[in-house]
């Protein structure tokens, strides 16, 4: 498959690359990350939602790179605190921030908060761009939790060992990465979003697998 119809995921992130690649692994398409490839931009992300920053970065990078990108922007999303950090999960404790910072900030906010109203959710929104910049697809995937009162876990990354997951009584640091692979809000926006992949990659009348 050439570089015309493979995809690119529009991260550095080799955790991330990997679950997709094992996602795209039985239609046969090949897939790589944003690292080593030097038409890649550094998108700003701009956007005031999820979804608008997914589309900003597929879109930028399929247009610098003249490739399909597959994009996606998550975070957390805090309902004590309005929301937040949302798209801002990432920066939540400043230009500095740090996993260790945030999850701190966030302790802190939630301080007087009881366990009943620490309810949480992950999220995800994806978005598919072909090569001139124009989305073909989105999808989103959520996953719902609550803030424990102190950090369990060495898994994951983020704020994974605050999200409870309660249908398991355990952080997302505590759980496998298996069990991670099916119930996340990645895992969920992504294999939402697979059809759509082999739709516009896949040669007209390929099997899937061949």
């Amino acid at each position: 498959m050439n570089a015309t119809t493979s995809l690119v995921l529009g991260t550095t992130n080799a955790g991330k690359l990997r679950e997709l690649a094992e996602l795209l692994e039985p239609l046969g398409i090949a897939c790589c990350s944003l690292a080593g490839l030097a038409s890649a931009i550094e998108v700003e992300e701009t956007g005031s939602s999820f979804a608008e920053n997914a589309a900003l970065k597929a879109t930028q990078q399929a247009m610098a790179l003249g490739r399909w990108v597959l994009a996606e922007d998550s975070g957390l999303v805090v309902d004590a605190l309005g929301g937040a950090p949302g798209i801002y999960s990432a920066r939540f404790s400043g230009a500095e921030a740090t996993d260790a910072r945030n999850n701190s900030l966030l302790l802190e906010r939630l301080e007087s908060q009881p366990a009943a109203l620490r309810s949480a959710h992950y999220a995800c929104h994806a978005a598919l761009s072909d090569p001139t910049g124009r989305i073909v697809a989105v999808s989103s995937g959520v996953c719902g939790g609550v803030i424990a009162d102190r950090p369990s876990g060495a898994g994951g990354f983020g704020y994974d060992p605050l999200f409870i997951v309660p249908e398991y009584q355990r952080t997302f640091g505590e759980l496998s990465p298996a069990v991670k692979a099916v119930i996340s809000h990645r895992a969920r926006a992504m294999r939402a979003i697979i059809p759509a992949i082999s739709r516009w990659l896949l040669p007209a009348g390929q099997p899937v697998g061949d």
